[in-house]
C-alpha cells in the first residue's frame, strides 16, 4: 500500500513538472519572433476601404461644418449674392473659407475625389471655390463701401501675404485644369498669381521675404505658399517664368536654411543674423516636402532645375525618415523628443512619402514601411465626428525653445485637415500601385 502512495506521488509530481514545462514559454515551445506585440498604434497593411472611411469622416464633417452661405451680420438672415450689401458676411462655420490652410484642403478634397472615385470629393472643393469665385465680382463693386476690411472677400481681392494667395490659387487652379469650371475662376487665379509674382517682398536675388517678425526674414513656411501656385500656373500656361521662379525658390531658401549634418530646415532665417538659432519645426519642414512634391509632380523632365530640385526632396525625405517616433509619428520639434508628437506633420509626411513611391522618386522597399507606419498613426487622431486631433495651432516663428515646445493643440487648428485629406488619398494611390506583406512580422513593401 505504501508502494502504491509512493508511486502515485511520483506520477503526480512527474506530471505537474510536464505540465509547469508545457507552460513555459520561451524560444525551444514558442516562437518568441512572433509573439503578438502591444502596438501603442497598428502595426498592419490597412486597405483602402479602411483609409475611405477615415476620409469620409472628415468629408461628412467639413461638408456640414463649412457652409457657402452669405448672412445678414446683424439680422443672421439668408443673403442672395445678388443682393449683398455692406452687412453681408459669410455665413460662420468651424473654419474660414479663404484661408491658406483651407487651400490644402481643398486640394486635398480633389486628390480623395481622383482617388477614391467619389464625387463628393471633389465637389466640395468646385462648389466652394466656385461660391468664392463668382463672388469677387459682386463684391469688388462693395469694397470701397466696406468700413476696414470688413469685406468678407478682402484677402481673395486683395492679398497682403502669401497666405492668403499661394494655396487657395494652387487649389484654384487644380480646380480648373479638370474642367467644366466656372469662368470666374481664373480671374482669382490670375490675381492670386500676380500678387505673388509681382507684389510680395524679395531678397535682391528673387527669394521671397517678409519683414515678420523682423526684417528680411525667410520663413520655411513660404516655399508652400508660392511654389505649388507657380508650378500649377506653370503648368496651366506652359510658360517657363514660372517654373523658373519656382526652381529658385526651392533651390535659395535651401541654400540658406536647409541643414545637411541634420538632413532637415531650420524654421527661420533672418539676414542680419550672423548666428542662427535652429529650430526644426516639424509642420514647416513639411511644408517644404509638399512645395517640392507639388513641383516634381508638373516640372517637366527636361527642365534645367529639375534634378536639384529631385536631389533636395530626397535629402529632405532621407532626414526626415530618420526622425520617425516609434509610434509613427513625428515630434513637434524634430529632433527633440520630449517634445509633442504632432498630427498635421506626420500626414504630410505620409502623403508626401507616398506620393514619391507613387511616382518613383523614392525607394518603395526603404520608404514603404515608414509611411504605412505614418499613416497608421495619422487615422488614429481622426475622431468619430471627423475631427483631426493633435495638430498644432497656427505659429508663427521664435528664436527659443519654450515657444515651440508649448505650442496648443486643438480640432479646430485647419491645418490638418488637408494633410489628412492628401495622405490618405495618396495611400489609397499607393496601396493600388503596391503591394505590401507582412514577412518575419514586419511589414514590407514587396514590389
Amino acid at each position: 500500500m505504501k508502494a502504491t502512495k509512493a508511486g502515485l506521488m511520483l506520477c503526480c509530481g512527474l506530471l505537474a513538472s510536464e505540465l509547469a514545462f508545457s507552460q513555459k514559454v520561451n524560444d525551444v515551445v514558442t516562437p518568441l519572433h512572433a509573439m503578438k506585440v502591444n502596438y501603442p498604434v497598428p502595426y498592419d497593411i490597412t486597405d483602402q476601404a479602411k483609409v475611405k472611411q477615415t476620409l469620409d469622416r472628415i468629408l461628412d464633417y467639413l461638408d456640414k461644418g463649412t457652409p457657402t452661405q452669405f448672412i445678414n451680420r446683424r439680422t443672421n438672415a439668408t443673403v442672395a449674392l445678388n443682393d449683398a450689401d455692406t452687412a453681408t458676411i459669410f455665413k460662420p462655420g468651424d473654419f474660414r473659407l479663404t484661408s491658406y490652410e483651407w487651400g490644402v484642403t481643398y486640394a486635398g478634397m480633389l486628390l480623395a475625389g481622383q482617388a477614391t472615385g467619389d464625387s463628393r470629393y471633389t465637389d466640395y472643393t468646385k462648389t466652394r471655390l466656385t461660391f468664392l469665385a463668382d463672388a469677387v465680382p459682386v463684391f469688388k463693386k462693395l469694397n470701397q463701401q466696406y468700413p476696414s476690411r470688413r469685406n468678407p472677400l478682402h484677402s481673395v481681392m486683395e492679398p497682403g501675404a502669401l497666405d492668403d494667395a499661394g494655396a487657395l490659387c494652387a487649389a484654384t487652379i487644380k480646380t480648373i485644369r479638370l474642367g467644366n469650371a466656372s469662368p470666374n475662376l481664373r480671374p482669382m487665379a490670375n490675381n492670386f498669381i500676380n500678387f505673388i509674382s509681382a507684389k510680395q517682398q524679395r531678397f535682391a536675388d528673387g527669394t521671397l521675404a517678409r519683414n515678420r517678425p523682423l526684417k528680411n526674414t525667410l520663413w520655411l513656411d513660404d516655399l508652400f505658399m508660392s511654389v505649388p501656385a507657380l508650378a500649377q500656373m506653370g503648368k496651366l500656361t506652359g510658360d517657363n517664368k514660372y517654373y523658373d521662379d519656382a526652381v529658385k525658390q526651392v533651390l535659395q531658401f535651401s541654400a540658406r536654411m536647409f541643414n545637411r549634418e541634420k538632413g532637415v530646415y531650420m524654421h527661420g532665417w533672418v539676414e542680419e543674423m550672423d548666428v542662427h538659432p535652429q529650430f526644426h519645426w516639424g509642420r514647416a519642414n513639411g511644408w517644404a516636402l509638399m512645395a517640392m512634391t507639388e513641383l516634381l509632380d508638373v516640372l517637366p523632365e527636361q527642365h534645367p532645375g529639375r534634378k536639384a530640385v529631385l536631389q533636395q526632396y530626397q535629402a529632405l525625405a532621407k532626414g526626415l525618415v530618420t526622425y520617425q517616433s516609434s509610434q509613427g509619428f513625428w515630434h513637434q520639434l524634430l529632433d527633440r523628443n520630449d517634445s509633442y508628437l504632432e498630427t498635421s506633420a506626420t500626414a504630410i509626411y505620409a502623403y508626401c512619402f507616398a506620393r514619391g513611391i507613387n511616382q518613383g522618386w523614392l525607394n518603395g522597399k526603404a520608404f514603404g514601411p515608414a509611411t504605412l507606419l505614418a499613416w497608421n498613426a495619422t487615422a488614429t487622431k481622426v475622431n468619430a465626428q471627423g475631427q483631426v486631433e493633435g495638430v498644432c495651432v497656427g505659429t508663427g516663428m521664435a528664436f527659443d525653445p519654450a515657444f515651440y515646445y508649448y505650442r496648443p493643440v486643438n480640432v479646430y487648428a485647419a491645418h490638418g485637415y488637408g494633410p489628412v485629406l492628401l495622405a490618405g488619398a495618396e495611400i489609397i494611390n499607393l496601396l493600388k500601385n503596391h503591394t505590401f506583406e507582412v514577412n518575419d512580422s514586419a511589414v514590407m513593401m514587396k514590389n
